[in-house]
């Protein structure tokens, strides 16, 4: 073991040596006195006569390591040479004179290249003449405005005041209405609760700083009431002060459970009900205040939206952010844009609420605002490590491992990684000098396991606290819904918490706000309360109750990786920040206890924060909301921003967006941009609804395009993995689609609950009914929002006319694929000697991945098509696509970003759609391909910049283009299935009772 230790160490340090060094031209000792070489010197057949004694043998291991990263670039170069496909193209004579014979009847002149709007200047005078092409209407006038305007022109060309109205009737009217609650017995016995708060005593103290100042920074601990009382100092004394009808206080929270318990406590406290001084606006779900004299607690996003169509928020007084330590994207957008307007706004009042990490930052991004600090209100926490934990429980030792594959998975290891994990290791050993705890605890703790999250020894602990300690809630941090079913099913199966004595509840960001308000109230007596939380439960809500707190010290990040384009979501380590705040979890009604699942060693290597969001997201929703506001050139913008992101990471959002044609070259709004961002969907997710509303197919399209941008319906009890798997098989049809099963469950669901049997469908499919009905109420928003748009004639997301094509398969993939492109994996199919199969999936990026256990596309070993586009890749042990749908040619050709053609001699033609996929047909069909992609690039583009209801009547311009794709599309798919199979899969997704 002390080898290793040496050998590891020995390692790290070669390895700061080699970040210290960097590259030279000639060689010099770093302080890790190791010797770094020139890539001239490494190249040499022979060390330089220069070198004597151990240098030779650092030159010949430096050498060595050259060789290697070459031998992998240039595997990596082989990948992607692989990946490289041209498949032959034919189409039915017959069916190209048909549509020859459909487009010589269009009426409009030859369309032009629309790379004319693409291009050019975007000041005022040129975009008026790059759009004169778009006919007067009140979009055209919006849009030319947005893309014309700057905010910070703007702000420059003057203050904006609020444009609340002073009316001394109402005020009047709201000071009477609080000095009557002081006969209420509810307001006074609430109003003795509040005097009790930490953040009541600085209630003078804050009041005085917003006379003072425009900003300030409120830091308290968890507890400390700073989130309920603060908004509520300001409205009485505006109200008290004769000012409340130019009033209205938006406060935000990052997530909606902390919204709606945000108002309806602060409700509560007013002895009102919700909906009258005090009210919420989330996402789907709103019981709004009255328009002055109130508090409106919302989700950050909801701020934006205010923002997008008034940018200076004139119609409120006070700006709550709270929160803001939690450094999500929205939140580190909304205070970049308030700190610029807030000079073109000087009676608006900012007020930034964080915990006290990382409080000091916020306060130096606003030139060293104001703060005022309020301490926490807790009692004492004990705190126990995961050797306490082993050695309370008395807990068996683990099953020795492998000292090889303890080296291969040391050997994977960052640097960064490994230095912590020798930290651990010291850490171990030093305890094992100490005597303290027994031989099994050490084993345990050098055990790789103890790493990983450990569902027995969670059940084992919460069985020791309820029969070892006195009552109180259990709070229990897992780092996801998987790993809370996990343990929910581990505690119903073991029989120790029968119903009657335990209340288990999950708690989850994307639970139904009905279900998640059950967590706040306490148990009947004699009953125990467990609540298995996501790091939801960190800071956005309070459970009064809690006395212990179970911290396995994980938590699932979503990350961008620049090198391979992919987003990832994994469990990492907490940060220490995230720790302390579990800890302060518990001791809220009483002194608690906080159980960390981890050692103490590992704790004191944590990050001290975790990395802000918006340096770790892909950034294109971030992009578009910024161009509503106006804010200019994004790069520019982003670097203003509290943390700003990767500079790569902005231009590869850049770089898909103008390749999408949601931005222009010079980065302004496109109309299909200004249309996808006003859409509450990921871009992608968005031009696919577009589409589907232009093609006739609006209803399962929507349906894929709410799980895109929340999740899909599906839930899997551990142990019935393979059932789950089966019911996928068989709904998916052979059609080789995770979305259009998605489609295909939600669509069946409905029926079911016209019968009133939705929850059983939904027990039987192993879906959850509350996620459908939320999937439900968010494509009903977004045809709101197509309704709006004039793209569909009502806002039935289920309208005949916006459903005429929604049983056609083939044009459902094609459109799926014109909203996930560039997102295209190649199918590679070898047969071997013995006849098997061998299927391979390819990428540009990745070479060589495979497709996620879950998708009905695993496992597959027959495909129709060379093709699958997907939306997500996962990245674990090795690169995964997480959903796929598998697409025809076609669908490729027609939805690609950019078609051109090269010329083979001959009566050969290539159509090439990227730089890995290229069709070789006719000169005819190329053709005639062409124009037809020509002649959609215009209807599109016409479409968009002239919003309205698509004419299927069959003499019009955009039916006769429509219908000239749609038959190819269908023709190409009979292709591929026979005429039966097609017919049989169309009534599968036909929304009807029969």
């Amino acid at each position: 073991r002390r080898r290793e230790k040496r050998a590891l160490r020995k390692a790290a340090e070669a390895e700061r040596a080699k970040e210290q060094g960097g590259e030279s031209s000639g060689f010099t000792k770093p302080r890790s006195n190791e010797w770094l070489f020139s890539e001239q010197e490494l190249s040499l057949p022979r060390p330089p006569p220069y070198l004597t004694g151990k240098f030779i043998g650092l030159w010949y291991g430096c050498k060595k390591r050259m060789q290697k990263q070459n031998n992998k670039e240039a595997k990596m170069l082989e990948k992607k040479n692989k990946v490289m496909v041209t498949l032959p193209l034919e189409l039915p004579v017959e069916k190209e004179k048909q549509i020859q014979k459909m487009l010589l009847s269009i009426g409009t002149e030859t369309p032009p290249s629309i790379e004319r709007i693409r291009t050019g200047s975007s000041s005022l005078a040129s975009s008026r003449v790059k759009y004169q092409h778009i006919r007067e209407s009140a979009f055209k006038e919006n849009f030319l405005n947005l893309i014309s305007g700057n905010i910070n022109d703007k702000i420059n060309n003057g203050t904006r005041k609020c444009c609340l109205q002073n009316n001394e009737y109402l005020n009047k009217q709201y000071n009477t209405s609080e000095e009557d609650k002081i006969n209420n017995p509810k307001y006074r016995n609430m109003l003795e609760f509040r005097k009790k708060l930490p953040a009541f005593n600085k209630r003078d103290e804050i009041l005085e700083a917003l006379k003072e100042h425009k900003v300030i920074l409120i830091s308290g601990e968890t507890g400390c009431g700073k989130t309920t009382q603060v908004a509520q100092f300001i409205l009485e004394e505006e109200i008290k002060c004769g000012r409340g009808s130019t009033c209205h206080i938006v406060c935000t929270q990052p997530r909606r459970i902390s919204t709606i318990s945000m108002a309806e406590r602060v409700s509560d406290e007013r002895g009102e009900k919700c909906g009258q001084s005090v009210g919420y606006h989330i996402r789907l779900e709103k019981n709004l205040p009255r328009n002055t004299g109130s508090i409106l607690f919302c989700t950050t996003g909801i701020l934006l939206q205010i923002m997008h169509s008034d940018p200076f928020i004139t119609d409120v007084s006070h700006v709550i952010l709270d929160e803001i330590h939690e450094r999500d994207t929205i939140s580190d957008f909304v205070i970049t844009v308030l700190k610029d307007i807030i000079p073109s706004r000087p009676d608006l009042k900012v007020i930034l609420m964080s915990a006290t990490l990382n409080a000091e930052q916020f306060s130096k991004y606003f030139n060293n605002c104001h703060t005022v600090h309020i301490p926490g209100f807790t009692f004492p926490v004990k705190e126990y490590y995961l050797e306490d934990v082993y050695s309370m429980l008395n807990y068996p030792a683990f099953l020795p491992v492998k000292l090889a594959s303890v080296k291969r998975e040391r050997k994977r290891m960052k640097p960064d990684e490994l230095k912590k994990e020798i930290a651990v290791d010291v850490y171990i050993d030093n305890l094992e000098k100490s005597r303290k705890y027994s031989k099994n605890v050490i084993t345990n703790l050098r055990h790789p396991f103890s790493r990983e999250l450990n569902i027995p020894l969670i059940r084992d602990l919460i069985k020791y606290i309820c029969n070892q300690q006195p009552a109180g809630a259990i709070l229990v941090f897992l780092p996801g819904w998987d790993k809370i079913s996990a343990v929910n099913k581990s505690l119903s199966e073991s029989g120790c918490f029968p119903p009657s004595r335990y209340l288990i509840l999950p708690l989850h960001s994307m639970m139904p706000t009905v279900a998640q308000r059950e967590i706040f109230s306490r148990p009947p007596p004699g009953v125990r309360k467990i609540v298995l939380a996501t790091n939801i439960a960190e800071t956005s809500i309070t459970i009064d109750d809690v006395v212990y707190v179970i911290d396995c010290g994980k938590i699932k990040i979503k990350m961008f990786e620049l090198d391979h384009n992919i987003s990832t979501l994994k469990e990492h380590w907490v940060s220490q920040a995230n720790a302390k705040q579990r800890r302060g979890r518990a001791g809220r009604v009483q002194e608690g206890i906080c159980y960390h699942l981890y050692p103490k060693g590992r704790e004191e290597v944590f990050d001290a924060y975790q990395l802000p969001e918006m340096m770790r997201i892909r950034l294109e929703e971030v992009i578009l909301q910024a161009k509503m506001l106006q804010v200019g050139k994004i790069s520019p913008f982003l670097q203003k921003v509290i943390d700003p992101p990767n500079p790569r990471a902005v231009e590869i959002s850049l770089e898909l967006l103008i390749a999408m044609n949601a931005l222009d070259e010079d980065e302004q709004l496109t109309p299909l941009g200004y249309h996808l961002a006003k859409l509450p969907v990921d871009p992608q997710a968005g031009k696919m609804m577009l589409l589907a509303a232009m093609f006739g197919c609006l209803d399962p399209i929507a349906s894929i395009a709410s799980t895109i941008s929340y999740k899909d319906p599906f839930v899997c009890p551990l142990g019935h993995e393979k059932f789950l798997d089966k019911i996928k098989k068989d709904l998916d049809f052979g059609r080789r689609s995770d979305h259009l099963l998605v489609a295909q469950i939600m669509t069946q669901w409905e029926i079911a609950c016209r019968h009133g049997k939705g929850k059983q469908f939904a027990h039987e499919n192993y879906v959850s009914h509350s996620n459908l009905e939320l999937l439900r109420e968010m494509k009903q928003q977004f045809a709101d929002h197509l309704y709006q748009m004039n793209f569909i004639a009502n806002n039935n997301i289920k309208n005949d006319h916006a459903n005429v094509n929604s049983n056609n398969l083939g044009l459902l993939k094609a459109i799926i694929c014109s909203g996930l492109y560039p997102n295209v994996a190649i199918i590679r199919t070898k047969v071997k000697r013995n006849d098997k199969v061998k299927i391979s999936i390819h990428t540009m990026e990745d070479g060589r991945l495979g497709i996620h256990p879950k998708s009905v596309n695993a496992g597959v070993n027959k495909f129709e098509s060379s093709f699958l586009v997907y939306y997500l890749k996962l990245k674990n042990m090795s690169i995964l696509l997480h959903d796929s749908t598998l697409v025809y040619p076609l669908a490729l050709i027609f939805f690609c970003h950019n078609l051109t053609m090269e010329e083979e001699g001959g009566k050969l033609k290539t159509i090439v759609v990227n730089k890995s996929i290229k069709f070789q047909c006719k000169a005819s069909t190329a053709y005639l391909i062409q124009e037809l992609r020509v002649w959609l690039d215009w209807l599109l583009e016409f479409k968009v910049s002239h919003p309205g209801v698509t004419n299927w009547n069959s003499n019009s311009d955009e039916c006769l283009i429509l219908s000239a794709i749609l038959e190819l599309i269908s023709t190409e798919h009979k292709m591929y299935y026979s005429y039966e199979d097609e017919e049989e899969d169309d009534s599968e997704l036909s929304d009807s009772d029969g």
